[in-house]
């Protein structure tokens, strides 16, 4: 009962028709600039931290705007990465995989409405868990140190292989690439240069959004001038749009179970929504009876990752109200927030000030209602850009990779590595080796090294500190597991003749 009584004071602030307007301003301007290929949640957050300060907004309304901006910013990622294969921030990757293929099948508006409802669930159930299991989830979170830390990256990289492609040697390759980018830069510990070769621009590392918008959306360019669009989703015939209620019931158990693994995603402290999205995925799949169809427009490849990563997005919220520690880049904006403000997060935040902490649940489950009412109705909107033609379509997504970059990282350098890691990602979709790995491995590669490194300071070089608790131990078996079982089970499963009509399931 207390839970009620908190959550009505919270509503009781955050449900007035100010606060409303900038719940309503922030998920339309949020649904945007994710919906825009590299500027993610986390950088439309913080382009708009001086603006709620110029507007003499206090703690409360500024809260509303900038967390919805963040739930807004997670919905959009789905929609570029559906329609034109780009996605528009790193966790929006995973549904690139079995959504651009359902666009290519003139099922954008489908896709759409599942993946707008699986965001849906799983950022509303997320809130919910914040609300409920935030103290005790804290504790969990606590248990987790170097070697636990390191396990879980291993456990992504070793089943990298059940992602967009069947071939675990070209998903292991394609992940040491992504890992030996990731290595680009000064040592955090020595300070020396690694792989620069004399270039001041590279030592402080490739800035893991200039990957993504080349291998995405320069080598989609690249690959549609090649193709002439005959394998592209732009200028696909289109179906009526309707709500596909009979695909929303079967993907009903996709969007829980990837619910409940991106919202533990998110509470593990730097773990965040890209590794929710990605554990999601894998798990759904592996969980599945029949994958053939997974990277070729599975639905439930659509909704599991954005169940999960909208999940991580709440659950990343549980740590950095909890004990001050952001679990995301999104939520160390937010955390930067209310330290301006002058809002201490921590355990005592919730007997202290529990009119922002309640009032900020409150706005979160309004802005998901919110979102899902916007976005869902919207699909007619979003499903016509496949409607433009090419020749004004591709220049305009070529200009807002370009002018994204610059206006985040101003050199023109960024811009000639971007067009190289289009030329890398238009090589490797030739050779059919999977681009997610290499984003995957420069985004945990960093992260991962670190955490090896803080476990052999903490046991003096003892490899053994690796496997030293219960987690580690569990979370090193499923590594194996996952890169070896995949190996045997593909063997088996082709043992059975298939139909001469069945399509092969290839690399």
């Amino acid at each position: 009962m207390e839970i009620l009584s908190n959550l009505a004071m919270g509503f009781s602030i955050a449900a007035t028709p100010y606060t409303l307007l900038l719940a309503v301003i922030g998920c339309f301007v949020g649904t945007i600039i994710g919906a825009l290929p590299g500027l993610g949640p986390a950088n439309g957050v913080a382009l708009l931290i001086p603006i709620s300060f110029s507007m003499g907004l206090d703690a409360i309304p500024a809260l509303v705007l900038l967390t919805s901006v963040y739930y807004g910013a997670m919905y959009g990622g789905r929609i570029s990465s559906i329609l034109l294969n780009i996605p528009g921030d790193e966790p929006a990757m995973m549904t690139t995989l079995d959504g651009y293929p359902m666009a290519k099948q003139g099922k954008a508006g489908e896709a759409l409405v599942v993946s707008g409802v699986a965001s849906f669930v799983g950022a509303f159930i997320a809130t919910i868990g914040l609300m409920v299991f935030a103290p005790y989830l804290a504790r969990v979170a606590f248990k987790f140190g170097p070697a636990e830390y390191f396990a879980l990256y291993l456990l992504a990289f070793c089943t990298l292989g059940g992602i967009g492609s069947n071939n675990q040697a070209k998903a292991a390759m394609a992940a040491a690439i992504g890992l030996g980018i990731a290595m680009i830069g000064l040592d955090k510990t020595t300070g020396m240069p690694r792989f620069t070769f004399g270039e001041l621009h590279l030592q402080d590392g490739v800035d893991f959004l200039v990957a993504i918008v080349g291998l995405f959306a320069v080598a989609e360019v690249f690959f549609f001038i090649e193709t002439h669009g005959k394998n592209s989703a732009i200028g696909v015939k289109l179906g009526k749009i309707l709500v596909p209620w009979r695909m929303l019931k079967q993907t009903t158990g996709a969007m829980l179970r990837g619910t409940g693994i991106g919202f533990v995603a998110g509470v593990l402290p730097g773990a965040g929504a890209s590794l929710g999205s990605f554990l999601a995925y894998t798990a759904e799949k592996s969980a599945a009876r029949d994958k053939s169809q997974f990277g070729k427009g599975d639905p439930r490849g659509v909704a599991a990752p954005e169940a999960g990563n909208n999940a991580a997005a709440g659950g990343a919220l549980v740590p950095m109200l909890t004990l001050g520690v952001p679990g995301s880049g999104t939520t160390a904006v937010l955390l930067a927030l209310l330290l301006t403000l002058n809002i201490t997060p921590g355990p005592l935040l919730f007997t202290e000030r529990p009119e922002v902490v309640w009032s900020l649940i409150a706005a979160l489950l309004i802005a998901n209602i919110v979102l899902l009412l916007m976005n869902v109705p919207m699909v007619k909107v979003f499903v016509h850009i496949l409607s433009v033609p090419a020749w004004v379509l591709l220049p305009g997504v070529t200009m807002v990779a370009f002018v994204g970059i610059y206006s985040l990282t101003g050199s023109s350098f960024d811009m000639l590595m971007m067009v190289g890691f289009g030329v890398l990602g238009y090589i490797m979709r030739k050779l059919e080796i999977p681009t997610v790995p290499v984003i995957l491995g420069i985004l945990l590669g960093n992260a991962m090294e670190d955490n090896l490194r803080r476990a052999m300071v903490l046991s003096d070089g003892d490899w053994t500190f690796l496997f030293s608790s219960p987690i580690a131990t569990g979370l090193w078996i499923a590594a194996v597991l996952g890169f070896v079982a995949p190996v045997f089970l593909r063997r088996f499963l082709k043992k059975p003749p298939m139909p001469e009509t069945e399509p092969k399931v290839g690399d």
